[in-house]
């Protein structure tokens, strides 16, 4: 098992399950936030990675900025390092945040290019198992 552990962020891949998980642990910062993601990549990157269950319970939703920037940039370069995989990110958020979240997804994704929504298809699940149920399912 390849894992990371930072100071907000705990990164591991599960090859018996082929998932990278993605642990946030507390609130963070938007340079914290992106780090947290190039991390990941770069974790993902060595292991073919391309499913991925961000857990934001203990943190709570990111800006819509910071939400923007991983749809938009961090998604093009998710793509961009793992051509060659499906690439699914399943958020596991808390029901109270769950709606919002899911309301910013639905706002912006209609916006995107498809190129770039192909970058990495994208859910929101308040239950781990659904969501990686969700993340075996198909691919990009």
């Amino acid at each position: 098992m390849l894992s990371l552990d930072l100071d907000f962020l705990r990164l591991s891949y599960r090859p018996d399950l082929q998932l990278l998980f993605l642990r946030w642990t507390r609130p963070v910062s938007t340079a914290e936030h992106q780090h947290g993601y190039t991390a990941a990549l770069h974790l993902a990157r060595s292991a073919s990675a391309g499913r991925w269950l961000i857990d934001l319970r203990s943190r709570g939703l990111a800006s819509a900025e910071e939400f923007s920037w991983v749809l938009t940039e961090f998604r093009s370069r998710m793509g961009a390092a793992l051509p060659h995989v499906p690439r699914r990110i399943a958020y596991l958020v808390t029901p109270y945040h769950s709606e919002l979240i899911r309301e910013r997804l639905a706002l912006l994704e209609p916006t995107f290019p498809l190129a770039l929504q192909q970058g990495a298809v994208i859910q929101v699940f308040t239950e781990e198992h659904p969501a990686q149920q969700w993340l075996h399912m198909g691919g990009v």
